[in-house]
């Protein structure tokens, strides 16, 4: 299961369903700042997320599972080896050498904490790639009706013998449920997988997403998938 790539590149949508204006962040560094003066509590970047390292584990069928934000030193190789994965290489077209990966990991770790990247662990074993990001502080708000405090995900199963059997849907819903349970100012998560990525667009759905628009990001189509917050004990 794999959900293509990378928090920070910009998207063109087809016209929204729900018929809201689009909001044009074209100087996101403004509205960081804006929220640091709204929120004069939290005094890092990192905190942009709520500390997504301090989550903690949560309870799914498939076992005990939390999000441990990457550390390049120590998880390069396992994240390099599944980017080269050829299912996994189609839509996240990072196949290559490590420094490839690390460049894209770096980009994240490096930055202003808007998009964390993490290890899936599951009953102790490290088995999936996720990246939790700021959907509002995205180039990606430009091209859908953003809401402040919008958290997107990306996410890919990273070992062949965990896919197919209906783990993804149940790790997103438990994601969806960590986000919104951990940002209590987040009313939607939201995510853009490849359209022609079926296998990742109908985990969302069974996970409690809606599809809500397509939209054209470089190199791919995705489905605009958005849980809503009003919504997660109906979906």
């Amino acid at each position: 299961m794999a959900t293509s790539t990378s928090a920070g590149q910009s998207a063109d949508a087809s016209p929204n369903t729900d018929g809201e204006d689009t909001l044009d962040l074209r100087l996101p560094e403004e509205f960081i700042a804006f929220c640091a003066e709204v929120d004069t509590d939290i005094p890092s970047g990192d905190d942009l997320l709520d500390r997504v390292g301090d989550w903690g584990r949560t309870v799914t069928p498939a076992g005990a599972f939390h999000l441990v934000p990457v550390q390049c030193e120590r998880d390069l190789p396992l994240v390099n080896g599944w980017m080269n994965d050829p299912a996994v290489a189609e839509f996240w077209e990072l196949a290559g050498p490590g420094t490839l990966t690390e460049d894209h990991l770096r980009a994240q770790l490096d930055g202003d904490g808007r998009s964390v990247p993490c290890l899936g662990v599951l009953d102790d074993t490290p088995m999936s790639y996720w990246e939790i990001y700021r959907a509002d502080l995205d180039p990606l708000a430009r091209h859908y009706p953003a809401r402040p405090h919008d958290t997107g995900i990306h996410f890919l199963i990273g070992n062949v013998a965990d896919r197919g059997r209906g783990l993804g849907s149940t790790l997103l819903r438990a994601v969806a449920d960590l986000v919104l349970d951990k940002r209590s100012t987040c009313a939607r998560v939201v995510a853009e997988p490849d359209l022609r990525n079926t296998p990742s667009v109908a985990a969302f759905l069974s996970a409690g997403f809606r599809f809500s628009a397509e939209a054209d990001l470089p190199g791919k189509r995705a489905a605009l998938m958005i849980r809503d917050r009003s919504l997660r004990d109906l979906l």
